[in-house]
């Protein structure tokens, strides 16, 4: 059973987690408002009742214990604007007298400190109080005093401000809606954008993505238009493929076709080898060309492992040359990827690897590393190198130096299509003792 439905679009899923978390916070602050305001209140009360029996003992004592001298009636009910009790074993005072039921028992309870009375069913009293007794002696004269609160009126008027309170708060919790609810609005603006700019893309208006989108669609729009760009560069890779396919082989097979119309001309072997070396022109420019439209080049959420397939590679090259040793160093995790296409990369390593087998002595050497978000191949041999006036020459489109003169080159030209794919750079120098040093840098 599904408790929580996902919600259908970024809006409603932020509406869904901000506004309960607002209301739900808005709430909680309440409540500790009241609890707060309680804890405080009643300290407060407390504070002031023992301020008040302080003052009462204090003009106690300056009268020597005489409580006729003192001002009372009125004059403490207006200055304190509490009920109070004075106790000797001459005399009890206690204002206003309508509270003397709940203050003669605290009175000859004997016990001192904050004292609470609550339940109370007594006419023009209140029916729960707060009082804070003292008891102390003038000279051998016994003095009790008391002084206390009605909480009744008190919470009244915590309950007066609690309910202002809550009315802020639901004003303050539709303001947060509103709030929410524009937050929300400006924050995927830049979505209504790109959705209009990806209708115009579809439409043909526009060729790429491009609109002012913030930091965290910056990747999406860039992505698009890297997906953008692929197409078009294998449309364009196609096109070209197709245009050089049909010029390369239109020659052979018209020499070919010429051949076989020659009915006066009898098929002798020059003749069959003619055209065994034609149709054998034919047969790598089709192997070529197939072979690179194999290669993927970048791929979104494509990678690959190069360790492990660098290991599978020598493992099978170190059988094709049982005379020769593949040697592999890299400082990378087993479990580190590339975001390469898995055939990408085989091609790139098994031609390099293959061509570098073909010509070294006995060793040959493939290094991998990675930094500063660039991933870096170096495939160096120990064979007779090439000439200085042909290592510009390698690699280049359409020159097959495996094919047509000695020397290493086999697969070069499709190695560097594939590195220009990524945005790479590839580079040829000659090692420093023998051989060819080869280094490549996505």
């Amino acid at each position: 059973m599904t408790v929580f439905r996902k919600p259908a679009s970024v809006k409603g899923a932020l509406l869904a987690l901000l506004l309960p978390a607002g209301i739900g916070l808005m709430a909680l602050a309440w409540l500790v408002h009241g609890l707060l305001l309680d804890r405080m209140a009643r300290e407060f009360v407390e504070s002031r009742l023992q301020d008040e029996v302080a003052f009462l003992e204090h003009q106690i004592r300056d009268s020597d214990g005489k409580l006729d001298t003192l001002q009372t009636g009125d004059y403490f009910q207006d200055v304190f604007h509490h009920a109070f009790a004075i106790h000797s074993p001459s005399r009890t005072i206690i204002s206003p007298e309508a509270w003397e039921p709940l203050l003669m028992p605290l009175v000859e309870s004997g016990q001192d400190g904050t004292l609470r009375v609550h339940g109370s069913e007594i006419a023009d009293a209140p029916s729960d109080i707060l009082a804070y007794r003292q008891s102390f002696r003038v000279g051998d004269t016994p003095i009790v005093v008391i002084v206390s609160e009605d909480l009744g009126a008190l919470k009244r008027s915590q309950s007066e401000l609690h309910a202002w309170t809550a009315i802020v708060s639901i004003l303050l919790i539709l303001l947060l809606v509103s709030v929410i609810w524009l937050g929300i609005n400006l924050s995927l603006r830049p979505v209504v954008t790109l959705k209009a700019a990806l209708r115009r893309l579809q439409d043909g208006e526009i060729s790429r993505i491009d609109v002012e989108a913030p930091e965290e669609f910056r990747p999406l729009v860039q992505q698009l238009n890297q997906l953008l760009d692929s197409l078009d560069q294998r449309l364009e890779r196609s096109r070209d493929a197709l245009a050089n396919l049909s010029h390369s082989v239109k020659t052979p097979i018209a020499a070919v076709r010429q051949i076989l119309e020659d009915e006066g001309r009898p098929l002798d072997n020059d003749l069959r080898h003619q055209m065994a070396v034609r149709l054998d022109d034919i047969d790598k420019q089709l192997e070529a060309e197939m072979r690179r439209s194999r290669f993927a080049g970048p791929q979104v959420g494509k990678s690959a492992y190069p360790l492990k397939q660098s290991r599978d590679l020598l493992w099978m090259l170190g059988r094709l040359y049982p005379e020769k040793s593949f040697e592999l160093s890299s400082p990378l995790a087993e479990e580190s990827r590339w975001p390469i296409e898995e055939q990408d990369l085989n091609e790139i390593l098994g031609n390099l690897l293959d061509n570098a087998g073909k010509w070294s002595s006995q060793c040959v050497e493939l290094s991998l590393e990675q930094g500063n978000g660039v991933a870096r191949i170096v495939v160096a041999d120990d064979g007779p190198g090439v000439e200085k006036s042909e290592v510009a020459n390698l690699g280049q489109r359409g020159l097959r130096l495996d094919q047509q003169m000695p020397g290493h080159g086999l697969g070069l030209a499709i190695v560097r299509d594939i590195v220009s794919r990524y945005g790479g750079e590839i580079s040829f120098m000659n090692g420093s003792g023998a051989g060819l040093r080869v280094v490549i840098e996505l």
